[in-house]
């Protein structure tokens, strides 16, 4: 599966395309571990977090594939999923969220306060607990990591989230273990915001901050002993082009409930593998140990053909797909039909319209082959926390579509060659185009779909493929476009992961986006909504405040809503404890915990 939009810097951080990046490299970088300290026998003083689950067994190689090669190994600047998937295994952050429970956990930071007027947060710190290079950890790579995140020469594409109230978050350490965090305004998100910012080893970047190279490190080509982390892996091997080995990290905080540290495995391999066919063909023959983001057809062929492998459903995602037309303020450039066409995209009634002809139960049917979720608004069904379960799902009705378009002023004609044609008010044939990604193939065909469907009212559409980046620099940049198919996905099930998409300053408030200024009355009250559950403590009333932004946006149609797809997976009947979730990264959440039962156990099952 091809790019996602993800909330994360399209433009900014969490809203996230998924951008799969594709680098050829022709020369092979063999990397010997070497110069890392040796792990000590476990102190009183560290104080290590106990996993619950199935006691495993040390030893094995895991290996997966990745869709491209990793851009980077800088969790500063990651953007590309191939990157998040490898940096993910080797970092760890202060507050975790658990990716099957969506709740919060302790993680780096053994516990947390947050003060009655929720302006403070109060973190503190495991003792004993040291990097994959054996160097200790303290309060002090905490404050330096956060540095360096709020610091605009670095561009860290996390910086966003550290603005609350219009000002940076100020850190400040209290003792070797203890931080304050504190916010200009009450941050209602809470501790979730930790989860995702790796803390950084002073030991080995500050120098290299201080002379504003921090961007230039930790590239692919890094050596071992010159990479550090928090993750259960560490860096072993590149080969450019080939894979990436990471080896277990014996400095690891984490351990089973017997005190065995994890992670079991001794190795963590992923190959890189430039197509879907391609990552099938890998798993099918044994050279892969597991594979994810599979679309429909791949997974039925591989759940068919399964004789030593599971194949898992998790279920819908946070992944929504939708339609948008260009509502955006048009430059003296624009061509001269975008003015007429965005006088029917701006009528409410036009959108309605749209909507309401589309058949989303096809979309999941022909689409997704059943596996996945007709969606009405933004919040899919893998979302139980979020969702607003009273927002109508009505079925696709022409009579209604037909009803909405002729109150805006459009009217139904029959053509010289005997066809039905909508009209608009002047008289003018209603047709439009529909940009979608070319290297998405699920999207492509529900752009087919959609020109069955509106053909049936009358209207033409015409589906236009673009490379990713040219798609997204039309959308937001030159706005030389009709409409638009794409999706979007998070990190995280919490509203906040979407304000750069809901807020109509954000740069992925795709269909009018980095307005000055709401364009409209319900924009506006998007906005404070938005910001008012951002201040807001407690789940309740923000759920409230955000059920009322779905349903806005369920009614004036801002995006059509169409389809969520299930997460689809799949692992070696000998990997145990592969418990496969919704929230990235899909089976390497847990990763420490996977281990390989041997053949005898295999075969006694």
């Amino acid at each position: 599966m091809e790019p996602i939009v993800r909330k994360e810097r399209l433009l900014s951080l969490r809203c996230r395309c998924i951008f799969s990046l594709f680098l050829a490299c022709a020369s092979a970088i063999a990397l010997p571990s070497k110069g890392f300290a040796q792990p000590r026998q476990t102190s009183a003083r560290e104080e290590l977090l106990a996993l619950p689950g199935e006691i495993g067994r040390s030893g094995g190689r895991l290996v997966i594939s990745l869709r491209g090669e990793p851009k980077t190994l800088n969790p500063l600047s990651a953007a590309d999923a191939p990157s998040r998937e490898v940096i993910g295994a080797m970092q760890a952050d202060l507050v975790h969220i658990n990716r099957a429970t969506q709740l919060t956990e302790p993680a780096l930071a053994k516990s947390w306060k947050i003060s009655a007027d929720g302006l403070q947060y109060t973190l503190t710190l495991r003792q004993g607990l040291r990097f994959s290079d054996g160097h200790p950890l303290d309060a002090d790579d905490v404050l330096f990591t956060f540095r360096v995140y709020l610091d605009e020469n670095v561009h860290a594409t996390q910086r966003d989230l550290l603005i609350v109230g219009g000002k940076p978050i100020a850190v400040r350490k209290m003792d070797a273990q203890t931080l304050v965090f504190q916010f200009a305004k009450p941050y209602g998100v809470e501790e979730r915001l930790f989860d995702g910012f790796a803390v950084l080893p002073r030991h080995l970047l500050e120098k290299p901050y201080q002379k504003g190279k921090l961007s230039q490190l930790w590239g692919l080509s890094t050596l071992p002993n010159e990479w550090a982390g928090l993750g259960p892996f560490r860096l072993k091997e590149y080969v450019a082009g080939q894979k990436l080995v990471l080896e277990r990290n014996p400095f690891y905080w984490k351990t089973d409930t017997k005190g065995n540290r994890l992670p079991y495995l001794d190795e963590l391999v992923f190959l890189f593998v430039p197509s879907a066919d391609a990552q099938v063909l890998h798993f099918q023959s044994g050279e892969t140990d597991m594979i994810t983001r599979l679309g429909a057809d791949n997974f039925s062929v591989l759940q068919r053909q399964q004789h030593n492998y599971n194949m898992a459903d998790a279920g819908p995602g946070l992944e929504y797909n939708f339609l948008f037309f260009n509502l955006s303020d048009l430059g003296e450039k624009s061509s001269a039909d975008l003015p007429r066409k965005q006088k029917w995209f701006r009528d409410v009634k036009f959108r309605q319209a749209i909507s309401a002809a589309i058949d989303r139960e096809a979309i999941v049917r022909l689409v997704y082959q059943g596996r996945g979720a007709a969606l009405w608004g933004p919040v899919t069904p893998g979302n139980h926390r979020w969702l607003d379960a009273s927002i109508p799902h009505p079925p696709r009705s022409l009579d209604r579509a037909r009803a909405l378009l002729k109150e805006a002023g459009f009217s139904l004609s029959t053509g010289p060659n005997g066809e039905s044609a909508l009209t608009d008010s002047d008289g003018k044939p209603v047709e439009f185009s529909i940009l979608t990604s070319s290297s998405n193939a699920d999207r492509t065909k529900m752009a087919t779909l959609f020109q069955d469907d509106l053909k049936q009212l009358g209207i033409h559409v015409q589906v236009v493929p673009l490379e990713f980046r040219s798609l997204i620099d039309r959308v937001t940049q030159t706005k030389e476009y009709d409409a638009c198919l794409l999706g979007l996905a998070s990190f995280d099930a919490d509203p906040n992961s979407d304000l750069n998409v809901w807020l109509s300053s954000g740069g992925t408030h795709l269909w009018n986006p980095s307005q000055s200024h709401p364009a409209t009355t319900w924009e506006a009250e998007i906005d404070r909504l938005m910001e008012q559950q951002l201040g807001t403590p407690g789940y309740d009333q923000r759920k409230k405040l955000y059920d009322r932004v779905q349903e806005i946006l369920a009614e004036n149609q801002p995006m059509i809503f169409l389809a969520s797809p299930d997460i689809l997976v799949g692992a070696k009947n000998s990997i145990v404890n592969f418990r496969p979730a919704v929230l990235e990264p899909y089976v390497l959440w847990n990763v420490e915990q996977l281990y390989f039962r041997t053949g005898a156990e295999n075969a006694a099952r």
